[in-house]
C-alpha cells in the first residue's frame, strides 16, 4: 500500500528546501557593490565603444 501523503506539508518542505538555491542565486544576482557595479558599467561601454570604433561602415 502507498505511503499517506499531505500534500500542503510536502509542498512546504519543497519549498524551504528551495530558498537557499534562490537566495544562493540573488546573492550572485544582486549582491555586488555599487563600486562593483559601476566598474561593469565601465567596461561593458569600452567594449561597445571599441566594437563601434572598429566597425566599417
Amino acid at each position: 500500500m502507498a505511503e499517506i501523503i499531505n500534500f500542503n506539508k510536502a509542498r512546504k518542505a519543497r519549498a524551504k528546501a528551495e530558498k537557499p538555491i534562490r537566495a544562493q542565486e540573488n546573492r550572485a544576482r544582486f549582491g555586488r557593490t555599487k563600486a562593483e557595479k559601476q566598474a561593469e558599467a565601465a567596461e561593458k561601454a569600452r567594449i561597445a565603444k571599441a566594437l563601434d570604433d572598429a566597425r566599417r561602415d
